[in-house]
Protein backbone atom coordinates (compact mmCIF):
# COMPACT_ATOMS: atom_id res chain seq x y z
CA UNK A 1 0.00 0.00 0.00
CA UNK A 2 2.82 2.27 0.74
CA UNK A 3 4.51 1.96 -1.88
CA UNK A 4 1.54 2.39 -4.42
CA UNK A 5 1.09 6.05 -2.40
CA UNK A 6 4.30 6.46 -2.93
CA UNK A 7 4.20 5.95 -6.61
CA UNK A 8 1.20 8.12 -7.07
CA UNK A 9 2.98 10.92 -5.14
CA UNK A 10 5.67 10.82 -7.91
CA UNK A 11 3.62 10.77 -10.99
CA UNK A 12 1.70 13.25 -9.93
CA UNK A 13 4.86 15.81 -9.68
CA UNK A 14 5.48 15.19 -13.03
CA UNK A 15 4.21 18.87 -14.70
CA UNK A 16 1.90 16.22 -17.76
CA UNK A 17 0.21 15.32 -14.96
CA UNK A 18 -3.54 16.12 -14.75
CA UNK A 19 -4.54 17.69 -11.74
CA UNK A 20 -6.72 15.29 -9.27
CA UNK A 21 -6.31 12.10 -11.43
CA UNK A 22 -3.68 9.26 -12.17
CA UNK A 23 -3.86 10.22 -16.31
CA UNK A 24 0.22 11.69 -16.92
CA UNK A 25 1.90 11.60 -20.41
CA UNK A 26 3.57 8.67 -20.34
CA UNK A 27 6.00 9.41 -23.01
CA UNK A 28 6.79 12.74 -21.00
CA UNK A 29 7.93 10.35 -18.31
CA UNK A 30 10.02 8.25 -20.21
CA UNK A 31 11.55 11.37 -21.87
CA UNK A 32 12.11 12.75 -18.54
CA UNK A 33 13.35 9.26 -16.92
CA UNK A 34 16.06 9.04 -20.18
CA UNK A 35 17.47 12.30 -19.93
CA UNK A 36 18.07 11.79 -15.72
CA UNK A 37 19.97 9.21 -17.30
CA UNK A 38 21.84 11.04 -19.64
CA UNK A 39 22.94 13.61 -17.17
CA UNK A 40 24.36 11.28 -14.83
CA UNK A 41 26.22 8.90 -17.69
CA UNK A 42 29.99 9.44 -17.87
CA UNK A 43 31.18 11.87 -20.84
CA UNK A 44 33.89 9.70 -22.52
CA UNK A 45 37.13 11.36 -23.72
CA UNK A 46 36.21 11.63 -27.57
CA UNK A 47 33.13 14.51 -26.37
CA UNK A 48 34.99 15.99 -24.09
CA UNK A 49 37.93 16.69 -26.10
CA UNK A 50 34.92 17.73 -29.13
CA UNK A 51 33.39 20.06 -26.48
CA UNK A 52 36.42 21.42 -25.21
CA UNK A 53 37.97 22.32 -28.44
CA UNK A 54 34.75 24.24 -29.32
CA UNK A 55 35.05 26.19 -26.06
CA UNK A 56 38.47 26.97 -26.46
CA UNK A 57 37.62 28.14 -30.02
CA UNK A 58 34.44 30.92 -28.22
CA UNK A 59 36.82 31.54 -25.94
CA UNK A 60 39.83 32.53 -28.24
CA UNK A 61 36.95 34.20 -29.81
CA UNK A 62 36.70 36.76 -26.96
CA UNK A 63 40.52 37.17 -26.31
CA UNK A 64 43.17 36.08 -29.19
CA UNK A 65 46.47 34.36 -28.70
CA UNK A 66 49.58 36.90 -28.00
CA UNK A 67 51.55 36.78 -31.24
CA UNK A 68 54.84 35.44 -29.95
CA UNK A 69 55.43 32.54 -31.30
CA UNK A 70 58.81 31.80 -28.75
CA UNK A 71 56.65 32.71 -25.62
CA UNK A 72 53.93 30.47 -27.08
CA UNK A 73 56.55 27.19 -27.37
CA UNK A 74 58.21 28.34 -23.74
CA UNK A 75 54.32 27.80 -22.11
CA UNK A 76 53.81 24.60 -24.31
CA UNK A 77 57.17 23.19 -22.59
CA UNK A 78 56.25 24.34 -19.09
CA UNK A 79 52.90 22.93 -19.95
CA UNK A 80 53.51 19.48 -21.20
CA UNK A 81 56.48 18.65 -19.05
CA UNK A 82 54.25 19.73 -16.38
CA UNK A 83 51.41 17.21 -17.46
CA UNK A 84 53.57 14.30 -18.08
CA UNK A 85 53.17 14.61 -13.85
CA UNK A 86 49.57 13.73 -14.42
CA UNK A 87 47.19 11.03 -14.16
CA UNK A 88 46.16 11.92 -18.04
CA UNK A 89 49.34 12.40 -20.07
CA UNK A 90 48.18 10.92 -22.76
CA UNK A 91 45.25 13.78 -23.49
CA UNK A 92 46.14 16.13 -26.38
CA UNK A 93 47.56 18.81 -23.99
CA UNK A 94 47.52 22.19 -25.74
CA UNK A 95 49.00 25.66 -23.64
CA UNK A 96 48.42 29.10 -24.58
CA UNK A 97 49.14 32.56 -23.38
CA UNK A 98 46.05 35.15 -24.34
CA UNK A 99 46.72 38.78 -25.36
CA UNK A 100 44.29 40.04 -23.04
CA UNK A 101 45.78 42.19 -19.83
CA UNK A 102 43.50 41.09 -17.34
CA UNK A 103 44.73 38.51 -14.62
CA UNK A 104 43.40 35.08 -15.37
CA UNK A 105 44.31 31.38 -16.51
CA UNK A 106 41.31 28.58 -17.74
CA UNK A 107 41.24 25.21 -18.60
CA UNK A 108 39.02 23.72 -20.99
CA UNK A 109 37.46 20.16 -20.81
CA UNK A 110 40.09 17.71 -23.03
CA UNK A 111 43.18 19.33 -22.49
CA UNK A 112 43.45 22.92 -23.39
CA UNK A 113 45.06 25.93 -21.31
CA UNK A 114 45.00 29.24 -21.64
CA UNK A 115 46.89 32.10 -19.49
CA UNK A 116 46.54 35.54 -20.12
CA UNK A 117 49.77 37.87 -20.44
CA UNK A 118 48.19 39.74 -17.58
CA UNK A 119 48.54 37.28 -15.38
CA UNK A 120 52.12 36.10 -16.73
CA UNK A 121 53.95 39.24 -16.47
CA UNK A 122 52.83 39.14 -12.51
CA UNK A 123 54.46 36.05 -12.45
CA UNK A 124 58.39 36.00 -10.80
CA UNK A 125 59.42 32.88 -11.89
CA UNK A 126 58.75 29.41 -13.88
CA UNK A 127 57.51 27.85 -10.64
CA UNK A 128 54.55 30.05 -10.31
CA UNK A 129 54.03 29.55 -13.33
CA UNK A 130 53.88 25.93 -13.46
CA UNK A 131 52.02 26.37 -10.10
CA UNK A 132 49.09 28.18 -11.84
CA UNK A 133 48.88 25.95 -15.19
CA UNK A 134 48.83 22.39 -12.61
CA UNK A 135 45.80 24.49 -10.75
CA UNK A 136 43.78 24.01 -14.96
CA UNK A 137 45.20 21.17 -15.24
CA UNK A 138 43.62 19.66 -12.37
CA UNK A 139 39.65 21.47 -13.52
CA UNK A 140 40.57 19.06 -17.09
CA UNK A 141 41.82 15.83 -14.42
CA UNK A 142 38.62 16.08 -12.52
CA UNK A 143 36.41 17.28 -15.67
CA UNK A 144 34.93 19.91 -12.63
CA UNK A 145 33.33 22.06 -15.75
CA UNK A 146 31.56 18.85 -17.53
CA UNK A 147 30.44 18.56 -13.91
CA UNK A 148 28.63 21.84 -13.70
CA UNK A 149 27.24 20.88 -16.59
CA UNK A 150 25.72 17.52 -15.97
CA UNK A 151 24.39 19.38 -12.50
CA UNK A 152 22.72 21.41 -14.65
CA UNK A 153 21.37 19.06 -16.73
CA UNK A 154 19.82 16.94 -13.75
CA UNK A 155 18.02 20.22 -12.56
CA UNK A 156 16.28 19.81 -16.31
CA UNK A 157 18.23 23.50 -17.58
CA UNK A 158 20.26 21.54 -20.06
CA UNK A 159 19.27 18.01 -19.90
CA UNK A 160 19.37 17.73 -23.81
CA UNK A 161 22.97 18.88 -23.87
CA UNK A 162 25.30 15.80 -22.31
CA UNK A 163 24.62 11.97 -22.36
CA UNK A 164 23.72 9.55 -25.91
CA UNK A 165 23.32 13.00 -27.65
CA UNK A 166 26.66 13.98 -27.44
CA UNK A 167 27.61 10.80 -28.77
CA UNK A 168 25.35 10.57 -32.01
CA UNK A 169 27.56 13.72 -33.63
CA UNK A 170 24.27 15.75 -33.67
CA UNK A 171 25.99 19.20 -34.70
CA UNK A 172 23.09 21.54 -33.09
CA UNK A 173 23.10 19.41 -29.82
CA UNK A 174 27.21 19.91 -29.78
CA UNK A 175 26.58 23.41 -30.31
CA UNK A 176 24.27 24.09 -27.87
CA UNK A 177 26.33 22.02 -25.05
CA UNK A 178 29.72 24.23 -26.01
CA UNK A 179 27.24 28.13 -25.59
CA UNK A 180 26.17 26.61 -22.22
CA UNK A 181 30.02 25.32 -21.61
CA UNK A 182 30.92 28.25 -22.55
CA UNK A 183 28.84 30.02 -19.87
CA UNK A 184 30.06 28.36 -17.36
CA UNK A 185 32.77 31.01 -17.28
CA UNK A 186 31.66 33.75 -16.75
CA UNK A 187 29.92 32.09 -13.73
CA UNK A 188 32.90 30.12 -12.10
CA UNK A 189 33.05 26.66 -11.12
CA UNK A 190 31.75 25.97 -7.43
CA UNK A 191 34.28 26.74 -4.55
CA UNK A 192 35.12 23.65 -3.44
CA UNK A 193 36.09 22.43 -7.52
CA UNK A 194 38.54 25.51 -7.00
CA UNK A 195 40.17 24.28 -3.38
CA UNK A 196 40.52 21.34 -4.97
CA UNK A 197 42.14 22.41 -7.88
CA UNK A 198 44.62 24.20 -5.55
CA UNK A 199 45.69 21.02 -3.65
CA UNK A 200 46.17 18.38 -6.13
CA UNK A 201 47.85 21.34 -8.24
CA UNK A 202 50.66 21.78 -6.11
CA UNK A 203 50.95 17.81 -5.89
CA UNK A 204 51.69 17.83 -9.32
CA UNK A 205 53.79 20.52 -9.35
CA UNK A 206 56.19 19.48 -7.10
CA UNK A 207 55.94 15.62 -8.83
CA UNK A 208 57.44 17.90 -11.88
CA UNK A 209 59.96 19.18 -9.69
CA UNK A 210 59.16 23.00 -9.01
CA UNK A 211 59.10 24.77 -5.94
CA UNK A 212 55.26 23.48 -4.28
CA UNK A 213 54.91 27.47 -2.62
CA UNK A 214 54.83 28.85 -6.31
CA UNK A 215 51.06 28.48 -6.24
CA UNK A 216 50.41 29.87 -3.17
CA UNK A 217 52.86 32.72 -3.98
CA UNK A 218 50.71 33.66 -6.48
CA UNK A 219 47.50 33.85 -4.46
CA UNK A 220 49.85 36.00 -1.98
CA UNK A 221 50.16 38.14 -5.00
CA UNK A 222 46.63 38.40 -5.99
CA UNK A 223 45.47 39.21 -2.47
CA UNK A 224 46.96 42.03 -3.00
CA UNK A 225 45.09 43.46 -5.39
CA UNK A 226 41.90 45.65 -5.35
CA UNK A 227 38.82 44.01 -6.08
CA UNK A 228 37.87 47.42 -8.24
CA UNK A 229 40.82 46.76 -10.53
CA UNK A 230 39.03 46.34 -13.95
CA UNK A 231 41.81 43.67 -14.94
CA UNK A 232 41.02 41.50 -11.76
CA UNK A 233 37.52 41.78 -12.09
CA UNK A 234 36.58 38.39 -13.88
CA UNK A 235 39.26 36.29 -11.29
CA UNK A 236 37.33 37.77 -8.08
CA UNK A 237 34.31 37.42 -9.54
CA UNK A 238 34.62 33.46 -10.73
CA UNK A 239 37.13 32.24 -7.80
CA UNK A 240 37.05 32.15 -4.07
CA UNK A 241 39.01 35.03 -2.27
CA UNK A 242 42.79 34.52 -2.57
CA UNK A 243 42.49 34.69 1.68
CA UNK A 244 40.17 31.36 1.85
CA UNK A 245 42.40 29.57 -0.45
CA UNK A 246 46.00 30.51 1.72
CA UNK A 247 44.12 29.46 4.71
CA UNK A 248 42.92 26.01 3.25
CA UNK A 249 46.20 25.27 1.96
CA UNK A 250 48.04 26.37 4.75
CA UNK A 251 46.01 23.62 6.69
CA UNK A 252 46.11 20.98 3.81
CA UNK A 253 50.14 21.72 3.30
CA UNK A 254 51.76 22.39 6.57
CA UNK A 255 55.29 21.64 6.37
CA UNK A 256 54.93 18.78 4.41
CA UNK A 257 56.35 20.93 1.78
CA UNK A 258 59.54 22.69 3.01
CA UNK A 259 61.57 19.21 1.76
CA UNK A 260 60.69 20.14 -1.94
CA UNK A 261 61.23 23.76 -1.58
CA UNK A 262 63.48 25.24 -4.29
CA UNK A 263 66.36 26.54 -2.59
CA UNK A 264 66.42 30.15 -5.28
CA UNK A 265 63.85 31.93 -7.51
CA UNK A 266 65.63 30.87 -10.99
CA UNK A 267 64.27 28.00 -11.25
CA UNK A 268 63.94 27.85 -15.19
CA UNK A 269 64.17 24.54 -16.93
CA UNK A 270 63.75 25.60 -20.37
CA UNK A 271 66.10 27.63 -22.68
CA UNK A 272 63.57 30.31 -23.21
CA UNK A 273 63.58 34.01 -24.12
CA UNK A 274 60.33 35.30 -22.39
CA UNK A 275 62.29 37.16 -20.05
CA UNK A 276 59.84 40.05 -20.39
CA UNK A 277 57.15 38.05 -19.40
CA UNK A 278 58.47 36.00 -16.23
Amino acid sequence: MFKRSALFFVICLLPACKQGTMEFDLDKAVSIAQKARQANRSIEEPEEIRMGSGIAANLLGTSPLLADDKAQQYINQVGRWVSLHTERPDLPWKFGILASTDVNAFATPGGMIFITRGLLQKLNNESELAGVLAHEMVHVLRKHHLAALQKEARLGIASDLLGEALKDNNSQVLEKAIKAGTEVYARGLDKEDEFEADRMGIVIATRAGYDPYGLPAVLQMLETGSAQDSSLALMFKTHPAPRDRLNLLDRAMGTRFDAYSAPTQTDKRFNSEVSQYL
